[in-house]
């Protein structure tokens, strides 16, 4: 994998003028970049069919949940689009109608477990008798068994699952800060250097590059950590 790569900018903003002017600042610093449902709604999807014709990776950020057929037909045609990943929620019908969608394509599918601004608490709200850490390793072993990908994980999880998964799967991480920087609405948080130590493939960022009062340095910043904790991961 190329270094680089391992870093996902997200790009959370609310035009495609802003997303343009970015990525233009980020110029190489940043080969991979996530789009989601703010910028999808304000017609970011051509942007990203554009971006991904321009050679860069796109990670679809769409976390789709529906019925079956909904779901695989929906897939189907985001695999026409060239895009690198698209999440769905960890459910398994949803996981085998997307897997079903993606099949013969270089679409990637990406399993969200549970979201990085939940805790147990949050779980417990919503009607779940498992903790945060109980329901992510019973995802990890369905998506597993259905044969997904992919998987988004917050880093705390990310040793215990790359235990368990080894090679087989990609493991993406959000809930990612540099040192100092404000943790936001994200519950379950780590550096880059250290979620690339604890075994994450790839790391999503938004916040602190789109808002950095220097997009580009704090891209470089960040790949630079990622290159030096993956160098420290024994092969």
């Amino acid at each position: 994998m190329n270094t680089k790569d391992r870093l996902i900018c997200g790009l959370d903003v609310d035009s495609v003028a802003k997303a343009e002017a970015l990525v233009t600042r980020l110029g190489d610093s940043v080969t991979f970049y996530k789009i989601g449902y703010q910028l999808v709604f304000n017609g970011g999807l051509p942007f990203a069919q554009d971006l991904a014709r321009s050679g860069k990776k796109i990670f679809l950020d769409m976390k789709l949940h529906d019925i079956g057929n909904t779901v695989t037909k929906a897939v189907e045609a985001i695999a026409g689009m060239g895009m690198t990943f698209l999440t769905v929620h960890a459910f398994p019908q949803t996981m085998r109608a997307a897997v079903e969608g993606a099949r013969g394509s270089d679409l990637k599918i990406l399993a969200v477990t549970v979201m990085t601004s939940y805790d147990d608490a949050d779980l417990a709200e919503a009607g779940y008798r498992q903790s945060v850490s109980e329901l992510v390793a019973q995802r990890v072993a369905q998506a597993m068994s259905i044969g997904v990908p992919g998987l988004i994980l917050s880093p705390e999880e990310a040793v215990s699952t790359r235990n368990k998964v080894g090679d087989s799967m990609l493991l993406v991480t959000p809930g990612v800060r540099p040192a100092g920087s404000d943790s936001g609405d994200q519950k379950r948080v780590m550096t880059p250097g250290d979620a690339i130590r604890a075994g994450a493939d790839h790391l999503v960022v938004a916040r602190p590059i789109v808002a950095a009062p220097d997009p580009k340095a704090a891209a470089e910043a960040i790949q630079a950590e990622i290159a030096a904790a993956a160098e420290s991961v024994p092969v």
